[in-house]
């Protein structure tokens, strides 16, 4: 036996149908619901809260500009509030997938609050004495609307991403100071390079992220200019010549994010750049964090058959057949992510070229694309710092081993030796299997105590000027002019 399911019949211009008698929504969400069944993925909680926060600032600017009778403009405010509550998120029920521009986004919206306005003056569903269209969307469009509940739900997630990119930052400062003087091998093409510090290398990493965040930042003020009231392509038919002004203002008291009116409602609507700056500012975050994570994981590598310079935190077994290995199972999460908001970013990319005539009708992708990294960038941040960063460890005797057995200190001696005889010198010492150091020494081409201060970390990893008399008195030495004979 069956369940049960009571409906109630609507009629809109293609004819009746059944929808859900205690349903809040109506006719035309209804047979979106039917048309778009593609991956059962909602519209996100802070797009829906901005999509009521635009018609409840919608219902107060009208009713100032005497358009909207202030008995139903004041209830259409009040279940615009029970929805930016989460009150009836169960029936925001469409796919995030669905007719261009966003329409059923839009309508769903208007219906939820035309029929919970209608019930809170004495209504019952369905009977619409406040009327989604006529009175709900009243001196709107779709096609203003999506956008601006776009921009205004990417600021409403600003906030928490700015925070976590902020403290993730903080902490690689903190592992910068902490390892400031763990020399290490510097390695370029894979190959041993120069010598660095450990704390220079976190010291860059977080650098990168404080740029990252600066450029999210900077792009977000572009989303800040707003065209609703441009309605359906801009000329703002159907609008008081103040509500585009009033609207605004009326977001901005609601919302406190320092919304700004525009001077071209037609160029808002048709162009989408806007977007693909603010993705693009993520997506060069996420690339920031996948070479971070990568070069942790490098670093990391090991314990005993690796470079093994840091210890990450063990987070869980890395095997199911492998007893006691443990994988660097936090940045491979975070490159995850990473890749996920590339590929978002270009879909992003993608749908902001299309863009015919006087409208782009792809923001419900954009949107949930922009959303989504937000999301989830937000969270990896928050994860990688707390259970990675936060207590990597150096091996700073692994370290030094490395480096001592690497070819990595012999560009700090090329002013004092020249090019020439250092790569003789690091030829000799790989055929040996012995140290760079232990080869001048060998030829006596200089001094130990000598050697030791060109080899010294601050000679070695930041600038600094060339002893020229120590550098005079090895190339005028006999054991130098022997070595070089023998080149």
């Amino acid at each position: 036996m069956g369940v049960l399911v009571d409906y109630r019949t609507e009629k809109d211009v293609i004819g009746e149908i059944k929808v859900p008698a205690g349903s809040y929504y109506g006719a035309f969400t209804q047979r979106a619901k039917i048309n778009f069944q593609i991956s059962g993925i909602k519209a996100h909680k802070e797009f829906l809260a901005a999509l009521a926060t635009v018609k409840k600032a919608a219902a107060l600017a009208n009713i100032k500009l005497n358009q909207l009778d202030e008995k139903i403009g004041n209830a259409i405010i009040k279940a615009a509030d029970e929805v930016i509550g989460g009150k009836f998120d169960d029936y925001f029920a469409l796919d995030a997938y669905q007719a261009g521009a966003g329409t059923p986004f839009n309508m769903n919206c208007n219906e939820i609050i035309a029929n919970r306005a209608t019930e809170i003056l004495g209504g019952n569903l369905g009977q619409y004495a406040v009327n989604p269209n006529n009175h709900v969307n009243m001196a709107q469009s779709t096609n203003d609307v999506i956008p601006t509940a776009t921009r205004i739900a990417i600021l409403f997630l600003l906030k928490d991403l700015a925070e976590e990119a902020e403290k993730f930052e903080l902490s690689l400062r903190k592992k910068s100071e902490e390892f400031k003087s763990v020399l290490k091998v510097g390695r370029t093409h894979w190959e041993d390079a120069v010598p660095i510090t450990l704390g220079q290398e976190f010291g860059a990493y977080a650098v990168a992220i404080s740029k990252d965040i600066e450029r999210i930042l900077k792009s977000s003020g572009e989303l800040r200019e707003l065209g609703i009231g441009g309605t359906a392509i801009g000329t703002g038919i159907t609008t008081h010549p103040k509500f585009h002004e009033t609207i605004v203002g009326k977001l901005n008291e609601i919302t406190k994010l320092d919304l700004k009116t525009t001077n071209d409602m037609i160029e808002l609507t048709q162009n989408y750049n806007c977007f693909v700056s603010f993705s693009s500012s993520l997506k060069m975050m996420a690339i920031d964090l996948f070479r971070i994570s990568n070069n942790l994981s490098i670093m990391n590598s090991g314990p005993k058959g690796g470079i093994s310079e840091i210890i990450l935190p063990d987070a869980e077994p890395g095997s199911s057949i492998m007893p006691g290995k443990i994988n660097p199972s936090i940045p491979e999460c975070v490159i995850m992510v990473c890749f996920d908001v590339m590929g978002k970013d270009n879909t992003v990319e993608l749908a902001a070229q299309y863009s015919i005539l006087e409208l782009n009708v792809m923001c419900p992708v954009i949107a949930k694309n922009i959303l989504d990294s937000m999301k989830i960038l937000t969270s990896a941040l928050k994860m990688f710092r707390e259970l990675c960063i936060d207590g990597i460890r150096a091996d700073e005797e692994r370290c030094l081993e490395l480096l001592h057995k690497s070819t990595a200190i012999a560009t700090a001696l090329n002013p004092y030796f020249g090019y020439q005889a250092v790569s003789k010198i690091v030829k000799e010492s790989l055929k040996n299997n012995s140290t760079i150091k232990e080869m001048i020494l060998k030829y006596k081409l200089i001094d130990e105590n000598d050697l030791n201060k060109i080899l010294s970390p601050e000679e070695m990893t930041q600038p600094g000027e060339i002893d020229l008399r120590l550098a005079e008195k090895i190339k005028t030495s006999d054991s130098y002019k022997l070595f070089l004979e023998n080149l």
